[in-house]
């Protein structure tokens, strides 16, 4: 599967808040904080970072922060206390 320049740099972004928010990520069982890229939107991919724990809003802050130090636009979804997404694109 041959991948555009755009999402290659979000599968690097992807790797990047993978490695700087392990300690949510768990290789069995229940995550706290998931990674998506939705490739629904051909002109822009984005990169959804699910996070679904207590005091949701806390880690949500400091992922959205990591994301825009890496120079993505973001936007975020609250369907619960308990359940954010972080949506990024980049240019």
């Amino acid at each position: 599967m041959n991948r555009s320049p755009s999402d290659r740099t979000l599968n690097d972004l992807a790797d990047a808040v993978a490695d700087e928010f392990e300690a949510y990520r768990h290789s069995n069982g229940f995550n706290e904080l998931s990674l998506v890229i939705d490739n629904s939107d051909r002109e822009r991919s984005t990169l959804v970072v699910h996070i679904d724990r207590e005091q949701a809003a806390e880690l949500a802050d400091r992922v959205e922060a990591f994301l825009r130090d890496h120079g993505a636009q973001t936007q975020r979804e609250r369907h619960a206390d308990t359940d954010i997404r972080v949506l990024a694109t980049l240019e």
